[in-house]
């Protein structure tokens, strides 16, 4: 962040939100908030290096400055979303032992409710326009504090983060990453957005997630480029095309629930002005989708994917050939391949598990350890692979084919589904605005498919038998007819983890009368 010679004449921090308030900070100011940030934290809080730092942040600037203030310090940040509750922050704070907490006065009760529980906890930092008794004053010590500061010589395995993997089953655990995270956007090989100084982009990512910190800070700015952000306290999708008509975005990644929503919202003009390239993850997108995007925009949608344990490991590159549903190839230093659980690599087009060879070398970016879990830290090792959990398959050419989760995918009558492939096909129809599909029992079959279904307001009063029947004939239509969910329900809501994902296995435990 020091050097000025590869800046464009855009901000390094370009930031808004609905009230017209807005933010905008050079990267010259940049370096002097991160420099005053780290020095907050070593001075007035006494915070160490390997020290572990929880940031409960929606979308505010001083979300860069903490992230960034931590890197320069060897402090270890935790990003964590703002829909946590009380229960959720106690075991987060307990189990990572972490010494000091940043967030706003939302979360500020809850965590007061619990920090008599968290013996670790030596400070509360604050980022409000109000003050609060027990915590220090975030952005008044900002500019009270010194913008000297010399970066402690952090190595590339030197612990840098810890992300939450938002596990669907159990308890989260503590994905560590290491320094190299960061540098592996300097890598030539790493060409997902083949960002410009000019270019503007705009990551919606949740700030808990680990995509906010490679797509919304590490990737842009080793380009030079700007980061842009909207507060966005919920997805608007009018907010959204709204926000890329009126600023000079070039580039938007977001998950694949972002472009779906805007799609079924049937706007006028979809054809935005500055914005050329479009990238999704977190779940499979629809061919479909895809062509529709394409048709209503004029531009491309690429898929990536990627874990808390491995930032963006896959991808369709730019100007790389899209395969529609596919989530492309495997991005250097990864070697990827599908795997058995042993660990050999399975021929194309046969169904395994997605694998990241960490043997003899583990590839700079894939995670360190399972923070204070050594047994769950070997159960991913896999030969000389890193086993993801996900299921997948790849072509002659080397692109995968994403089917779901390990436990998710449904056996039924020999057949092997993935959930990712109902629920897509479910999409497309107008009814249907969310579903998550898992296996039922069944005494001729062993397992089918079930759908839980939420329906889009207008088709809340239509008869349900009828429904069911038209959805069923809709899948079949889409996608090869035994992946029909034989069985579907109706249901106001799905319940999902903290990080929006669904939890199947919740909804698999009580077909099965495990709950």
């Amino acid at each position: 962040m020091e050097k000025e010679g590869k800046r464009g004449p855009n901000p390094a921090l370009w930031w808004v939100n609905n009230q017209g308030d807005e933010v905008k900070w050079s990267f010259r100011e940049m370096t002097d908030l991160t420099r005053r940030a780290a020095n907050v934290f070593t001075q007035t809080c006494g915070l160490q290096e390997g020290d572990h730092l929880a940031l409960i942040l929606p979308r505010v600037p001083e979300w860069w400055l903490v992230t960034v203030g931590c890197i320069r310090t060897g402090i270890v940040f935790m990003p964590g979303t703002t829909q946590m509750k009380a229960k959720d922050i106690l075991y987060r704070l307990q189990v990572s032992k972490a010494k000091g907490i940043v967030t706003t006065d939302t979360l500020a009760p809850e965590v007061d409710s619990v920090a008599s529980e968290c013996p670790a906890l030596k400070t509360k930092l604050l980022v409000s326009d109000h003050s609060r008794k027990g915590w220090l004053d975030f952005r008044s010590l900002i500019k009270s504090e010194s913008p000297v500061h010399t970066c402690i010589k952090s190595k590339t395995l030197d612990p840098m983060a810890i992300f939450f993997t938002s596990g669907t089953t159990g308890l989260p655990k503590m994905a560590k990453h290491s320094h190299g995270l960061a540098l592996r956007s300097f890598f030539p090989s790493w060409k997902l957005l083949q960002l410009k100084t000019s270019d503007v982009l705009w990551c919606l990512a949740d700030t808990g997630w680990i995509l906010a910190v490679v797509g919304s800070l590490l990737e842009p700015w080793t380009a030079g480029s700007t980061v842009f952000v909207h507060h966005l306290p919920q997805f608007d999708p009018k907010v959204i095309v709204q926000t890329l008509f009126k600023y000079p975005i070039t580039h938007c990644l977001a998950a694949t629930s972002v472009f779906r929503m805007i799609l079924q919202q049937n706007f006028t003009s979809l054809r935005f002005p500055t914005l050329e390239h479009c990238c999704t993850g977190g779940e499979a997108l629809l061919p479909e989708e895809q062509e529709l995007w394409r048709r209503q925009t004029g531009i491309l949608l690429y898929q990536a994917y990627g874990q808390s344990e491995t930032g963006i490991s896959c991808g369709t590159l730019r100007e790389m050939k899209i395969k529609p549903g596919s989530m492309g190839k495997a991005i250097p230093p990864y070697d990827i391949q599908i795997i058995d659980d042993k660990g050999n690599i399975l021929p194309p087009h046969t169904e395994g598990n997605i694998g990241i060879r960490i043997k003899p070398t583990r590839p700079i970016g894939v995670f360190m350890y399972y923070e204070s879990n050594p047994v769950k830290t070997a159960e991913v090792e896999c030969g000389d692979f890193y086993n993801s959990g996900d299921r997948a398959t790849i072509d002659a050419e080397g692109y995968f084919w994403f089917l779901g989760r390990a436990d998710d995918v449904i056996n039924a009558s020999g057949y092997r589904i993935g959930p990712a492939e109902v629920e897509n096909a479910l999409a497309e129809h107008p009814a249907v605005a969310e579903s998550a599909v898992v296996s039922s029992p069944d005494p001729i079959r062993g397992e089918v498919v079930k759908a839980f279904i939420v329906l889009t307001p207008n088709f809340l009063s239509h008869d349900r038998d009828q429904l069911t029947k038209e959805l069923q004939q809709h899948v079949k239509s889409v996608t090869a007819p035994y992946k029909y969910p034989r069985k579907v329900e109706f249901v106001s809501e799905l319940p999902k983890t903290i990080t929006g994902k669904i939890k199947r296995s919740e909804l698999r435990k009580k077909e099965f009368g495990q709950m």
